[in-house]
């Protein structure tokens, strides 16, 4: 069952009202908590920006004070940025018709979350700090440091980690929900009792797609799907059900990332995937449990062939830090509101060598009726008729680049062979021209 009305959890947008204040901006009694807050945060204390890879970006002061001269009920804040934009200045011009609610959460925040909260105003895209009300902030935050603190795994967790990996309410550019507060009260207690976040990670991911009522299906409604539209439909792609693990494993303290590649370097298609951290990263595929184990999954073989200085062909896992590197939304060409680091090198290194002569050999097995892929037991011979392989196509709910493979010799012939309990439904000669070859067959019944 998913959430009793995941509708009433969507972000609200900021909803019109007073402004906050601009640069030299007279103010009302109204909104003049804004230069109380300038003066409060500030004063003429430097303000350092925080990297949360360890290395820190020092920003320019920012320096504000009350001017004289009050009017009636009006004061006049003065902000004075002697080396260039003050960092709180900077956000809530960037914030536009949205300031008030963003001043209003700096003013609410807690002194020991306000690091958090500066955080993602500085890295949230344009978008969300036009838009984000301030108790949509406010209660992530909030229930951020909590599941952070709780979690027994806390020591292995930078500040830096958590911010980047554990404290954001998105991974994509996938719609805004509040998701934070429910599911942290309804997730903590499946990983009560673990103290490792790998394992508890790996729990989640065996045991949240049921309880959510989600499977696999190409038929979702759309690609970057928010947790709740997952959980409304029942069905994702490999990108949903990413998103829906992450938010899962962030709302009990998890650092978690998304993990995608545009097009594998056989062309093959694209996939999206998730890495934990547990004194490193780890990565699993989305309601695709290996048990309790991590690093093992149907992709690393074409992972381990990705090509890191192919913009289509490189493994790339998102920030919310800003970065150089854009993360390549295929669902979204063009956009760069996302950043990433490229992330191919760890994956190339999984890779297996094949054996001399050797290459990978792929089926896929579909329903002539439906369109759908089936499920269908197929057995590959040598020309001499010894038997070599046998095993069954995957069906839809399998990642659609998820392929039954075995690995032949180059240049040879072999009879594919479909058989039923009534005899043999299909017969196939496939010659073998190169590795990554995907042999499509179309059954008009099904063994």
């Amino acid at each position: 069952a998913a959430l009793d009305d995941p509708a009433q959890h969507v972000a609200e947008p900021r909803q019109p009202g007073a402004e906050a204040v601009a640069v030299g901006e007279r103010v009302s009694e109204a909104t003049g908590e804004m230069a109380d807050l300038a003066l409060r945060l500030h004063g003429s204390v430097p303000v350092q920006e925080e990297d949360v890879d360890g290395a820190a970006i020092r920003s320019p002061g920012v320096v504000a004070r009350r001017a004289g001269g009050q009017v009636g009920n009006a004061v006049t804040v003065e902000v004075s940025q002697p080396h260039g934009r003050g960092q709180l200045v900077a956000v809530l011009e960037r914030a536009g018709q949205n300031r008030f609610e963003i001043s209003q959460a700096l003013d609410r925040i807690p002194a020991s979350q306000r690091a958090g909260l500066r955080f993602l105003l500085t890295h949230m895209p344009e978008s969300d700090l036009q838009s984000l009300s301030s108790g949509f902030l406010l209660e992530n935050v909030d229930y951020a440091y909590r599941a952070w603190k709780e979690s027994p795994w806390k020591s292995q967790v930078s500040e830096q980690l958590f911010f980047n990996q554990i404290l954001p309410y998105a991974s994509i550019n996938e719609r805004r929900d509040a998701w934070r507060r429910s599911f942290y009260e309804r997730l903590k207690p499946l990983v009560r009792g673990m103290d490792s976040p790998g394992l508890a990670a790996a729990r989640l991911n065996q045991e949240i797609f049921p309880l959510f009522g989600v499977r696999y299906s190409t038929k979702r409604k759309k690609a970057d799907q928010s947790p709740f539209e997952t959980m409304e439909n029942g069905l994702a792609s490999c990108t949903g059900l990413s998103i829906l693990l992450i938010d899962a494993c962030r709302a009990v303290g998890i650092p978690a990332r998304f993990v995608g590649v545009p097009l594998w370097s056989d062309g093959s298609g694209n996939h999206s995937w998730v890495e934990v951290w547990d004194e490193g990263w780890h990565f699993t595929g989305a309601a695709e449990p290996a048990g309790d184990a991590l690093d093992q999954a149907w992709f690393i073989g074409r992972a381990s062939k990705a090509e890191r200085e192919s913009r289509r062909h490189a493994i790339y896992a998102v920030s919310f830090r800003r970065t150089p590197q854009p993360f390549p939304m295929v669902w979204k060409r063009g956009s760069d509101q996302v950043h990433a680091v490229n992330v191919t090198d760890r994956y190339t290194a999984l890779g297996t060598a094949m054996p001399e002569g050797m290459v990978q050999l792929m089926f896929r097995v579909f329903d002539e009726q439906s369109g759908d892929r089936c499920s269908a037991p197929i057995e590959l011979r040598e020309s001499t008729g010894q038997l070599v392989f046998e095993g069954a196509s995957k069906d839809e709910r399998f990642d659609a680049n998820d392929h039954l493979s075995v690995a032949v010799e180059k240049g040879k012939t072999y009879e594919l062979t479909i058989p039923s309990d009534e005899g043999t439904v299909m017969k196939q000669t496939i010659q073998v021209q190169r590795d990554g070859q995907l042999v499509d067959v179309t059954l008009d019944q099904i063994p």
